[in-house]
């Protein structure tokens, strides 16, 4: 009898790389129907001032190494930074500095931007690899490609691997740090020790969550002392990870000097004169506890750079207190189901169906066990469970709400737990591989239908993708990345008619070819936004500022803030004349101050502009650009209701939109 055809192992890593590789290749594509997203254009810029100048004040809260990799490809290039005497340069201002760089210095920044991304895919790649290798020893090879292609679809990782931030680097990192850091303490010896140091090292440099090493590296020591000392006694092993844990803070201490070049100071001499940070140290300091105290030890004693102690004190400070939205509810703490809910509806349905059915299974087994047992077969996974639960307990007390992509580095222990479903992928097993092989192809199924939009993903739980803008915004949903898509949009349905436009990115509308009247945006940076009045036209407004997260306005709109815009709106017609009439300027600065005037017109525009959306909150939009950015056309009738009517005229419209009968397609779309 012919015996069946078996693939050498050779082979079957190979076939492991290329579907990571592939993973890379698919995400990379993606993004090149995207334009830049809010965060990318500060990696970006900071991290050719770290390789071309050796200057370390732009952006140093999201960690040098990532920077530095996204960098790169133009740094082999030798393209220049804008000029240092800009204000933006002195002062630090990544934000105008960038849009500078990027959008009036002729630069080709599509390119730059493409192969910065590549470069982020490809440790993506590398993390894929890391998944497929260690729940292959765990489980086998059926085990280790299960663990593998639930990696390559995930639209999470498609979409956050081919950024160029911090996040899927640092994923990377936590996963190689921990697996590591067991395996040296498990087979000991000089290269299992110094790989180890290194991704520590490596991690600290990466972005300032890599502190939480520290306890889950704790965890997993402990847990190897506790088994080595039942057979040996406490003293070798304590002894040992004293040495150990010495080695590995040498390490991380001197990887970051590296990455800062060996200087205390953030500012090249060179650049030094006249040059700040952002947000002075003033601004952050004092910090209470002791965080705080490690930051007034670490300047006084120039213990560490002071970017990095600067960066991480930027990090503490600003995640105290920051604007989140959740399913129409605001806060600026958080809520403690903030991610596990964000899990529960951008994960795809049948991954939360195979970890259920997982966990089901293999408790059913474990759970069986002699408790000796039992602990012997549970220790391999020590590493996986450390870095879960830490990190997972940090994300429920985090008052930072404001991404789904701040619990990244928990998918891969749970990729590598699903692997253990692979021991029922046999011939033996004919239902049992059936249900577990249609899951997978659904997982990539939805994938695939997502795509280019990985970024907007949401599952069926609440509705799809085309709802997900009710429940999470910011990069869980918008981040500035649909401007293309919304050229193309206008250039079929909106040639003649008036443009306005809300957008909450760095992007900018106009290197799109978007040419289009400026509304509220976050950040303001390009040019100085004229005053104007609203008239009809076509409204194109992210979904972050439609929900109004970082507004001052943000929530049910109130009795008080209506009676302040009826006061101010009684003003436009002056407020315009001020900015339009240089003659009628000059009067009006002899009745009140020029700050008044500026003051007057930017509360009553973000007043003017929370009103639009609560009504286009009722309203289903006439597109949804990638589920992201909304285009609504407004008559004269709505905009003389939604906008400069009465607290009746407002009430009635939205009440009257509510009622109208939808059409298939804004039934989707509501």
């Amino acid at each position: 009898m012919r015996r069946p055809l078996s693939a050498s192992p050779e082979f079957l890593v190979t076939l492991a790389a290329l579907l990571a590789l592939a993973h890379a290749l698919m995400a990379v594509t993606a993004m090149t129907e995207k334009s830049m997203t809010s965060d990318e254009i500060a990696h970006l810029v900071a991290g050719q001032a770290y390789n071309t100048r050796g200057d370390y004040r732009l952006q140093p809260e999201n960690g040098n190494l990532p920077q530095r990799l996204a960098a790169l490809p133009m740094t082999l290039a030798g393209v220049d930074l804008p000029p240092t005497s800009l204000d933006s340069w002195r002062t630090a201002d990544i934000w105008r500095y960038g849009y500078r760089f990027f959008y009036e210095e002729g630069l080709s920044g599509d390119a730059w931007l493409f192969l910065g991304r590549t470069m982020i895919a490809l440790v993506n790649a590398g993390t894929a690899l890391l998944v497929f290798f260690w729940s292959r020893s765990l489980f086998g090879l059926s085990g280790g490609f299960i663990s593998l292609l639930l990696f390559v679809f995930c639209p999470t990782f498609l979409a956050h691997g081919a950024l160029t931030t911090s996040d899927a680097t640092m994923t990377f990192f936590f996963l190689a740090a921990v697996g590591a850091g067991w395996r040296h303490l498990e087979r000991p010896g000089f290269k299992g020790g110094l790989l180890s140091a290194t991704m520590l090292g490596l991690a600290f440099v990466t972005k300032f969550s890599a502190v939480l090493l520290i306890p889950t590296l704790s965890l997993i020591g402990g847990v190897w002392a506790l088994g080595q000392a039942r057979r040996t006694g406490w003293r070798a092993p304590l002894f040992r990870l004293a040495r150990t844990t010495l080695g590995h803070g040498a390490a991380a201490w001197l990887t970051i000097w590296l990455f800062y070049g060996f200087r205390y100071s953030a500012f090249a001499p060179e650049f030094a004169a006249g040059g700040s940070f952002q947000h002075g140290w003033g601004s952050l300091m004092p910090l209470d506890g002791l965080p705080g105290k490690f930051i007034e030890w670490g300047r006084a004693w120039r213990a560490l750079p002071e970017a990095w102690l600067y960066g991480l004190t930027f990090v503490l400070q600003f995640s105290r207190a920051r604007g989140a939205f959740m399913s129409g509810d605001y806060s600026t703490t958080g809520w403690v189901l903030f991610f596990p809910f964000a899990f529960l509806i951008k994960t795809t349905v049948p991954l939360l169906v195979l970890l259920a059915g997982g966990a089901l299974a293999a408790g059913t087994q474990y759970l069986r066990q002699p408790w000796a047992t039992l602990a012997a077969r549970l220790r391999p996974f020590t590493p996986l469970a450390a870095l879960f639960l830490v990190y997972g307990a940090t994300s429920l007390a985090s008052h930072l709400n404001i991404g789904h992509r701040h619990i990244l580095p928990i998918y891969p222990v749970l990729f590598i737990a699903a692997g253990y479903l692979g021991r029922w992928v046999d011939r033996s097993r004919p239902l049992a591989t059936f249900l577990i092989t249609s899951l997978l192809l659904w997982h990539a199924g939805e994938s695939l239908r997502a795509r280019p939009h990985y970024l907007a993903y949401f599952n069926q739980i609440v509705g799809g993708s085309s709802h997900g803008w009710r429940h999470l915004v910011d990069s869980s949903l918008d981040w500035g990345q649909d401007l293309p898509g919304l050229r193309r949009w206008l250039d079929t349905h909106a040639r003649q008619e008036p443009i306005f436009i809300a957008y909450f990115g760095t992007g900018d509308p106009a290197y799109e070819g978007i040419r289009a009247i400026a509304l509220p945006a976050l950040p303001e940076v390009g040019p100085r936004r004229r005053w104007h009045a609203l008239s009809p036209g076509y409204y194109a407004i992210s979904a972050t500022m439609l929900q109004h997260v970082y507004s001052p306005f943000r929530g049910d709109w109130t009795l008080a803030w209506e009676n302040e815009f009826q006061t101010l709106r009684r003003l436009e017609p002056l407020l315009l004349a001020y900015q339009n009439d240089p003659a009628r300027r000059l009067a009006l600065q002899r009745e009140a101050p020029i700050q008044n005037w500026t003051a007057s017109w930017q509360r009553y525009e973000l007043l003017r502009f929370a009103r639009l959306c609560g009504y286009l909150r009722a309203r289903p939009p006439e597109a949804a650009i990638g589920h992201s950015l909304f285009v609504f056309k407004l008559n004269a009738q709505e905009i003389a209701h939604a906008v400069y009517g009465s607290a009746q005229d407002w009430a009635q419209a939205i009440e009257t939109t509510l009622h109208q009968p939808l059409t298939p397609d804004s039934a989707a779309l509501r």
